[in-house]
């Protein structure tokens, strides 16, 4: 029965889509309606990829292994990939459009992710309490403070606000665009080579997959802002760049987790060579959709009402698959843990499908209460 979550997938990105022949192009690529819709199917992709994780993915003990999911395991940053484009593709597209927009940035577009981080977190750290994690002062201050990952997938959300505040930085006071876009590019790259050189630990930049996506925002921006140009190119070569992409997508993906399993002494340098190859990777996926977007118009109630909660959703559905998994955050017992992985998707994403809702009118509440 799982196997079935993959037609159903693509029944659900389909539904109500409007395909574009030969020399015809989809208009509606880059609105604001499409790339909610895309991101609201990513975020379901990103559910599948941490449900796989805990079912699936080849580092869990034999025991623990149910299959089906496996095509998801690998692909979780080609997902949040799109969600970082779209991201500086829409700051970028605002403010050429929006006038003043750099007035109030932090409150209308930093301070919300930051509540979205915390109040999610304590939600955690409350369902930590309650599975009976050993828990003393210095932990508890760690997680009620953010410095700890209470919420194991939040890593996201506390990665975006810097690079908000790098665009709003960057804009705000240098007096060329293109040297604003090279001050966001090379903040990128050192944020990715801190990544590279920093080992495992509890706190902040904790694994490849806190650096391994971002670059994604500053090529949002470039694109936004070449995107003419840009469109009128891969009009004329679109067949030539859809092919390619949809074969390196596979081709390319990297030497597995940190180049652990080739030769080099340096493990700073695998990890950045293993980088390397996951930013081919990562950008031919992206790259991809970019280009099925100019021929297909996709979107529909569905997709349109799961793009409106990404972040809400992509915060809280990791709660219900904790509890519910075979362990919880890997620190304490599950309340039962489901084998039958489709009942496994069902109890993860009904209960999140109710709280993101929640968690999105509780925002919009406290988003007026700061504006007015």
């Amino acid at each position: 029965m799982i196997y079935l979550v993959y037609p159903l997938m693509i029944a659900v990105l389909l539904w109500g889509s409007r395909p574009h022949g030969k020399g015809r192009w989809n208009e509606e690529a880059f609105s604001l309606r499409q790339m909610k819709a895309l991101q609201g199917f990513f975020a379901l992709c990103i559910m599948l990829h941490h449900v796989g994780q805990k079912t699936c993915a080849n580092w869990l003990s034999p025991q623990l292994i149910i299959p089906g999911l496996e095509l998801f395991v690998p692909f979780g940053y080609y997902f949040v990939g799109f969600f970082l484009f779209c991201s500086g593709y829409g700051l970028y597209k605002s403010l050429c459009v929006k006038q003043n927009y750099l007035q109030g940035f932090g409150k209308k577009r930093i301070l919300p992710i930051i509540i979205a981080y915390y109040d999610t977190g304590l939600i955690f750290l409350v369902a930590r309490f309650l599975m009976k994690e050993p828990l003393d002062g210095r932990k508890v201050f760690f997680y009620a403070t953010g410095l700890k990952l209470s919420n194991p997938n939040a890593w996201f959300v506390v990665v975006l606000p810097f690079f908000y505040l790098a665009f709003w930085l960057a804009f705000r006071f240098c007096k060329k665009e293109s040297h604003a876009i090279w001050g966001i590019f090379l903040f990128t790259l050192a944020y990715q080579l801190l990544g590279t050189s920093t080992d495992h630990n509890d706190f902040w930049i904790c694994g490849e997959w806190w650096y391994n996506s971002i670059h994604f925002f500053p090529i949002g921006i470039l694109f936004c802002k070449h995107e003419k140009g840009i469109l009128q190119h891969l009009k004329k070569h679109y067949l030539l760049y859809a092919s390619l992409t949809l074969l390196l997508i596979f081709v390319l993906y990297g030497f597995g987790y940190y180049g652990e399993t080739w030769g080099a002494p340096d493990k700073i340098l695998r990890r950045q060579i293993c980088l390397l190859s996951q930013i081919l990777a990562s950008g031919a996926f992206v790259f991809f959709v970019l280009l099925l977007s100019m021929k297909v118009r996709f979107g529909n109630r569905f997709l349109a009402f799961m793009g409106g909660m990404t972040l809400e959703f992509y915060l809280i559905h990791g709660l219900f698959l904790e509890l519910f998994s075979y362990n919880f955050a890997g620190v304490a017992p599950s309340i039962y843990r489901i084998t039958n992985v489709p009942l496994l998707l069902l109890v993860v994403f009904l209960p999140s499908l109710l709280a993101a809702t929640s968690l999105k009118k509780f925002h919009g509440f406290i988003a007026a209460k700061i504006n007015s």
